[in-house]
């Protein structure tokens, strides 16, 4: 697992965690990936976790589909966190648009998301180019 090496300054941390089917293979797979984040929770004594956000059985392409992802950015415009949990960038959002809408509207709440098996942080200078890149050779893929 990539670690989070930015100053140990205290964050309020949510995780976003997102299956696509509805298959119970795919719902088992979701409680492994929320136990994944357990580690690295634990490696950041300043962090304080805050709760998880769940979508299940729900396709990555719409945002506004995703019911516990608007709730998420909801919350952030309240300011109940300051750092976005997510396993990776194609959990989050399928399209460049979307992930670089989101990723800067959250930015300008000073919320940033960590991208972890991408090893992408957006509070980070190369962030929003590396995110193009890797969700331009996503696209490649899905053509």
């Amino acid at each position: 697992m990539y670690g989070y090496n930015a100053v140990a300054v205290p964050k309020n941390v949510v995780i976003y965690a997102r299956v696509s089917t509805e298959h119970e293979a795919q719902l088992s797979a979701l409680e492994n990936q929320l136990d994944w984040y357990k580690p690295l929770l634990e490696q950041h004594p300043e962090w304080t976790f805050v709760r998880s956000y769940v979508d299940e059985g729900i396709t990555g392409t719409s945002a506004k589909k995703r019911p516990q992802f608007m709730q998420m950015l909801s919350d952030a415009k309240n300011g109940d966190f300051n750092l976005i949990l997510t396993r990776e960038v194609s959990r989050f959002a399928r399209n460049t648009v979307d992930t670089l809408q989101y990723t800067r509207d959250l930015k300008r709440l000073g919320v940033e998301v960590f991208f972890i098996n991408d090893n992408i942080r957006t509070f980070d200078g190369d962030g929003e180019l590396r995110i193009i890149l890797l969700t331009l050779g996503m696209l490649s893929l899905t053509v």
